[in-house]
C-alpha cells in the first residue's frame, strides 16, 4: 500500500479482525490481488519475516539431527488412498490434477495437502534395518488445501507455507521421545517469536486424520480467541502398515516402524501480527525483524554530508556487530520516515543529527514502548544488544499477560457463564467425565469448542490432572479440559 493510502487508515485493535486486515495491508506483508482466492503474493518485507522464522526452525531441527529433504508437489491418487482415515480427513480439501496437456491422466494427481502420502512410499525404500533408525527428516514447502471459508492473510489461505517434520522409530517409546523433542523445538522457536502458547492433546474427534493422538500448539490473541501455530502427531504404526515401512531388527525379525510428524505454518506470521501489533501497526520481535535497527539521519542546513557520513559509519558498525540494519536515506522528512517504520514494526529507530555527532551520542527510539533515550556512541555494542534483549522481554511479558487473563477455571456451567457475562470471552478450564453427551452439552451451553486436554509442561509431556467434577453431570474426575473459540 502506498504511503499516502496508509496514512488514511485509522487502526483500531478493539475491532480485531478489521484491525488485522488493515495492518497486513498498510505494512504490505503480502499482496492479496493475485487472481486466485486465498493464494497471496509474499512481498519482500513479508517474505523476509517468513524466511527468518524458517531459519529459526532450520537451526533447531538441524541441531537435533533432522535432515532437510524436498519431496515432489504432486501425489498419485493411488498413494493418497492407502490410509483410510487420512483420505477421509482430506478428501474434500484437495486440489486435483486430471490432465497432462490435452491428455487425461491414467492416475489422477493431487497437490499435497500434507506430505505423508508423498513421503512414505519412499520411506519404505529408505528404511530397511534397525541401523536406519531413527529416520528424522523435515521439509519447508507449500501445501494446498481447498479452503471454503472466508480467507484471511496468513491465517486461513489455500496455498500455505508449511514446515513439516516426519520421523520413523524402532518402537513406541522412541517415538514418544521424539514427541518430547518436538515440544522442546517448539518452545525454542516460540521464544524467537516472543509468543507463549498452550499445548493441548486434542480430543479424539479433533485429532489429525490417521493419528493415534494429536498435540495442538495454540497461542491466544488479544481477542481471546486461539490461533493454532502448529501440531504434533503420534502415528504408531498407522501409516507404516499401509505403506509397508518395515525394518529388520537386531532380533532378525521384521517390525513396522513407529512414526511421528510435527507441523507449523505461516500462521506464525499471523500470530506475531495479532499478539504484538498495536494501533500504530506491526511490532516485530528482534529475532524475526527484517531490520532490527533503522538509522534515520536528522539533517541540518550545511551539515547534510557530515550527518550522512556519520550515519553510514554507524550502519557499517552495526552490520559488523551482526545486526540487520537499514539506513533510510530517502529525501523525505524525518517524521514521514518515523511513521513508515512504525507501521512496519522495526524494533529500534536510531536518530542521528549534528548535535549527536558533536556530543558523541545517539537517540534510540523503541517501537514497543514508543520511548526514546540517548546513549553514548562509544557504548553502541552493549547498548544495541541490551535494547534488543529488553524488547524481547517486554513483548514476551505482554503476550504472557494475554494468556494469563485468557484462561479461567469454572466447575459449573453457571460459574463459566458468570465469567462470560462480564465481557470476558476467553478459555474456560473445567473438569470432564469423558462422556460424549456431556462434551456436547458443554459446547452448546458455553458456545465454545473443545480445545483438548492441557499438557502439564513441555518437558514431561504429561497431561494436567486435577481433582474436580464434570461441569455437566457433576461426577468426580481428574480430567481437565479447555474450551474456547478459535480462528
Amino acid at each position: 500500500m502506498a504511503d499516502e493510502e496508509a496514512k488514511k487508515v485509522v487502526l483500531d485493535k478493539s475491532d480485531f479482525l478489521n484491525w488485522y486486515n488493515d495492518v497486513v495491508d498498510v505494512s504490505f506483508l503480502c499482496d492479496k490481488r493475485y487472481p486466485i482466492k486465498g493464494m497471496n503474493v509474499w512481498t519482500p518485507y513479508g517474505w523476509k519475516i517468513m524466511q527468518l522464522m524458517d531459519a529459526s526452525i532450520r537451526r533447531e531441527c538441524d541441531a537435533t539431527g533432522h535432515q532437510e529433504v524436498c519431496f515432489p508437489l504432486l501425489i498419485p491418487k493411488t498413494e493418497f488412498q492407502k490410509e483410510a482415515d487420512h483420505i477421509k480427513g482430506f478428501d474434500s480439501e484437495v486440489f486435483w490434477v486430471t490432465k497432462g496437456g490435452n491428455n487425461e491422466l491414467d492416475i489422477p494427481l493431487l497437490l499435497r495437502p500434507t506430505s505423508e502420502t508423498a513421503m512414505y512410499p519412499i520411506f519404505s525404500l529408505w528404511v530397511r534395518s534397525h541401523n536406519d533408525l531413527p529416520l528424522k527428516t523435515y521439509q519447508i514447502v507449500n501445501v494446498f488445501r481447498y479452503e471454503t471459508k472466508m480467507t484471511r492473510a496468513f491465517i486461513r489461505v489455500r496455498e500455505i507455507h508449511f514446515f513439516e517434520a516426519h520421523t520413523c522409530h524402532k518402537d513406541a517409546e522412541d517415538a514418544e521421545m521424539q514427541i518430547r523433542e518436538d515440544c522442546a523445538i517448539m518452545d525454542r522457536v516460540a521464544r524467537d517469536l516472543c509468543l507463549p502458547y498452550i499445548l493441548t492433546r486434542r480430543p479424539d474427534w479433533d485429532k489429525f486424520a490417521g493419528a493415534v493422538y494429536t498435540i495442538g500448539v495454540d497461542t491466544l490473541l488479544p481477542s481471546r480467541r486461539t490461533l493454532q501455530l502448529g501440531s504434533i502427531h503420534q502415528y504408531h504404526e498407522n501409516f507404516a502398515r499401509p505403506y509397508d515401512i518395515k525394518y529388520e531388527g537386531s532380533d532378525k525379525q521384521h517390525h513396522y516402524a513407529h512414526q511421528t510428524t510435527y507441523g507449523m505454518s505461516e500462521r506464525m506470521v499471523g500470530a506475531v501480527i495479532g499478539v504484538h501489533g498495536d494501533n500504530k501497526g506491526l511490532i516485530l520481535p528482534p529475532a524475526i525483524a527484517p531490520f532490527q535497527f533503522v538509522i534515520i539521519p536528522i539533517p541540518a542546513k550545511g551539515k547534510l554530508e557530515q550527518v550522512m557520513d556519520g550515519a553510514r559509519a554507524l550502519e557499517k558498525e552495526l552490520i559488523a556487530l551482526g545486526h540487520r540494519v537499514h539506513l533510510d536515506a530517502r529525501d523525505v522528512r524525518p517524521g514521514s520516515k518515523h511513521y513508515d517504520w512504525e507501521i512496519k514494526g522495526v524494533p529500534v529507530r536510531i536518530e542521528l543529527g549534528p548535535r549527536d555527532l558533536e556530543n558523541g551520542t545517539l537517540v534510540f527510539a523503541r517501537r514497543d514502548l514508543s520511548t526514546k533515550r540517548t546513549v553514548k556512541r562509544a557504548d553502541l555494542k552493549e547498548e544495541a544488544l541490551k535494547e534488543l534483549k529488553d524488547i524481547e522481554g517486554e513483548l514476551l511479558s505482554r503476550a504472557k499477560a494475554i494468556i494469563d487473563d485468557g484462561i479461567r477455571r469454572a466447575s459449573t456451567v453457571e460459574e463459566a457463564k458468570e465469567h462470560l457475562s462480564k465481557g470476558w470471552d476467553g478459555i474456560i478450564q473445567t473438569g470432564w467425565c469423558t462422556d460424549m453427551d456431556c462434551a456436547a452439552e458443554m459446547e452448546k451451553a458455553l458456545d465454545k469448542a473443545f480445545l483438548g486436554y492441557p499438557l502439564k509442561d513441555v518437558a514431561s509431556g504429561e497431561l494436567l490432572f486435577s481433582d474436580g467434577q464434570c461441569m455437566i453431570c457433576g461426577k468426580p474426575t481428574k480430567d481437565v479440559v479447555y474450551l474456547g473459540r478459535s480462528y
